[in-house]
């Protein structure tokens, strides 16, 4: 895959990544404004059937007092006025008489004002209405004037359909319009009582499913009256108001206010599940596109370093394979076959060359192996100085041969640990090879041993070319090697430090590095020591 390409799809997926977490964030918000929408609305309605609620319970009760005082006063009607109407209709097919009679009765009375707003008395007018309907023999109503009883004509039992009442407010309250005018008179504490108005608020929006906690006041013209709770605040923002108590003319001087202090965390608790829904998933999304992305990104470098360890374990096939090929053709030479020293000679190049090639292989296995969990490493009780010790014999006559030196201050009283024999000396000899690989001159290698607490540091250090903070912190990975471009100057194909961590993480150790660029490296293992 192109860089180019491989770019633009990270893009487009990044994109569409915040998309959807836009859209999610713009789904929750509109449910957020949709439920505070609906809130409003309940409360609203709780409020508007509350004051209405309010107004019915005062006018029922000041019905009742006056039904109370008209019984006990025995008031008697001052002026009666009764108005009736007739309609008579002739069925000539049937021989009936259709008699149909509205009637309204007014009577007006004066009574004590049992309501306290100063008038000793209150004239009442009740209106009372009765309709008749009566079906008649045909000619049974000849001398009807009118002023006739309708129950001396003539009807048939059967027939008969009577119709009487009052009309319906006047007959239960019959003063709803002086009512309305002398109670807005009356102060609002007198009117309503606050326990009342409590539950009734807090039953009615329980049935509507706003069961939280409340706060209300009634306002006389902006300003607070005695019919309060003791921490209502109104504001702006999260108060609900009605009016209340209204007159003759719809209209009112007093409103009826309520507040929720936990409105949003009641409003937030009604979308909670969708919301943790939708961010656990949203989440989920995002943590499943980094890692891909991220594996994306590290199969990319893993592709780049593989080619380049094809490109270096190329190289250096191909030198040794080029010499062992020269060495051949040098002993196939009739000259040099006689000459035993030179066939000797080449021989050893051979043997070289392909022990050089078999080592290169090896490290390849044994680095699959251990990502396998293949690899079975047994562990005993060794002395750590011993294996060094051992490991410098396998470098030493290299190190001689380019006039270098190792020098040796193993000071750690206590060296006994529990290592692979063989694995962990090709450990220490991984790094001593580099020491002298990474070095131009004379190798210059010290190796010092310390203990510290419970366990022993073994540092190696060289006089090398050192690396640079970036590279010391991924020489430790796998096929990695510092990029030189296509200048193989130093054999190697990037295994060796990473099998040398392998081992030593699995020793239940740990392996650093510490460098400088043109200065040179220490390498530093930590190992638990055992009794």
């Amino acid at each position: 895959m192109s860089k180019r390409l491989f770019v633009l799809l990270v893009v487009l997926m990044s994109l569409s990544l915040i998309g959807i977490i836009f859209v999610q964030a713009y789904h929750i918000n509109n449910t957020v404004k949709n439920e505070e929408e609906q809130f409003t609305d309940k409360v609203k309605r709780v409020l508007s059937s509350t004051a209405t609620t309010i107004e019915e319970l005062e006018y029922k009760e000041y019905a009742f007092r006056f039904r109370e005082l008209m019984a006990e006063k025995g008031v008697q009607v001052d002026t009666t006025d009764i108005r009736n109407l007739w309609i008579i209709q002739d069925d000539l097919n049937s021989n009936e008489t259709l008699i149909y009679r509205n009637g309204i009765l007014e009577e007006n009375f004066k009574i004590p004002s049992f309501i306290d707003i100063g008038l000793d008395s209150i004239n009442i007018t009740r209106i009372s209405n009765e309709r008749e309907t009566r079906i008649s023999r045909k000619n049974s109503y000849d001398n009807f004037d009118g002023n006739s009883n309708a129950a001396s004509l003539e009807v048939s039992p059967e027939a008969l359909l009577l119709q009487s009442a009052q009309i319906s407010r006047s007959k239960e309250v019959m003063f709803e319009t002086a009512y309305k005018d002398m109670a807005k008179r009356s102060p609002i504490h007198l009117r309503v009582s606050r326990n009342d108005l409590s539950d009734l608020l807090s039953q009615k929006l329980t049935d509507n499913n706003i069961d939280i906690t409340f706060e209300y006041s009634i306002y006389h013209k902006d300003l607070a009256t005695k019919v309060q709770t003791e921490n209502f605040e109104l504001l702006q923002d999260i108060s609900y108001g009605v009016p209340i108590f209204l007159d003759n003319n719809d209209e009112s001087e007093y409103k009826l206010y309520v507040n929720f202090p936990k409105r949003n965390r009641f409003i937030l608790s009604s979308i909670l599940g969708l919301a943790l829904l939708s961010i656990i998933f949203t989440t989920i999304i995002i943590i499943a596109y980094t890692s891909a992305i991220y594996q994306l990104i590290k199969q990319r470098k893993i592709a780049q370093i593989k080619t380049d360890f094809i490109n270096n374990m190329t190289h250096e096939f191909k030198t040794p394979i080029a010499t062992i090929s020269l060495a051949l053709d040098a002993i196939k030479n009739p000259k040099i076959i006689g000459d035993e020293d030179k066939v000797k000679r080449y021989l050893k190049m051979i043997k070289d060359e392909n022990n050089r090639m078999h080592a290169q292989v090896e490290n390849v296995l044994r680095i699959s192996k251990l990502e396998k969990n293949e690899l079975n490493i047994s562990k005993d009780q060794v002395d750590l100085h011993e294996l060094i010790l051992d490991a410098i014999t396998h470098i030493e006559l290299i190190v001689e041969n380019r006039n270098g030196y190792i020098n040796t201050n193993l000071d750690a009283k206590l060296s006994s640990v529990l290592a692979n024999e063989t694995h962990f000396t090709n450990v220490i000899v991984n790094i001593l090879d580099n020491a002298v690989k990474y070095t131009n001159g004379k190798p210059e290698i010290n190796m010092t041993t310390e203990n510290i607490g419970n366990n022993i540091i073994l540092k190696i250090s060289d006089r090398g070319s050192g690396m640079t903070k970036s590279v010391s912190k991924r020489v430790f990975e796998k096929f990695y090697r510092e990029h030189t471009g296509d200048v193989h100057n130093v054999k190697g194909h990037g295994l060796g430090l990473a099998y040398v961590k392998r081992i030593v993480d699995d020793h239940s150790g740990h392996v650093s590095v510490e460098s400088e660029k043109g200065h040179g490296s220490t390498f530093i293992i930590k190992l638990p020591l055992i009794s």
